[in-house]
């Protein structure tokens, strides 16, 4: 785990980036949006960017296990091979070794019940339970993800990358909802 001097926020869900360019417009805070490409770039793109910054908080879309959670989710969902999911966890974990990438210090999760259900309990399942103050479900409204800035709650901090990941391919997904995900999955 790396510490920078700002609180690094990673928003997912519809309409991400541009909720991310729209809060950038406050005084305390920078958007990283970086160009389209794979997810782990886009990521390294995003720790970088947040190195450098001395802005009360850095928001993005870049969230470093976009592959991970893309591949566990298709597996779960029927359409996925463990291969690919291995093989996602493998650079996600190589690349957070060479300190290019970090979990976020927060994740939004922006009108989580508009997210895909497999999805959904990456985020408000799999994810919170391993850090539950971590994840945040909050309306996608700019308002709201402003809100939330002010108020994040403190908690414990992620495990290391590779303890989070190990053994991922066998937690099989639950319906998660908004009522039910405050509870350990």
């Amino acid at each position: 785990m790396q510490r920078v001097s700002t609180t690094v926020v990673a928003l997912i869900g519809p309409d991400a980036s541009r909720r991310a360019l729209e809060v950038g417009r406050a005084s305390n805070v920078r958007a990283v949006v970086p160009e389209d490409r794979q997810p782990l770039d886009r990521a390294e793109a995003a720790w970088a960017d947040a190195a450098t910054t001395s802005l009360t908080y850095v928001v993005h879309d870049a969230d470093p296990l976009r592959a991970v959670v893309t591949d566990w989710a298709a597996l779960y969902d029927g359409a996925g091979q463990r291969g690919a999911l291995e093989t996602a966890i493998a650079d996600a974990v190589a690349r957070w070794r060479r300190r290019t990438i970090e979990l976020p210090d927060y994740y939004l999760v922006l009108d989580a019940e508009s997210l895909p259900a497999t999805i959904r309990h990456w985020y408000l399942g799999v994810l919170r339970a391993a850090a539950p103050a971590r994840v945040v479900p909050v309306p996608g409204t700019p308002a709201a993800v402003e809100r939330a800035l002010t108020r994040l709650p403190a908690g414990r901090w992620w495990p290391d990358l590779p303890d989070l990941l190990d053994g991922i391919d066998r937690v099989v997904p639950d319906a998660v909802t908004l009522e039910t995900s405050a509870s350990p999955s």
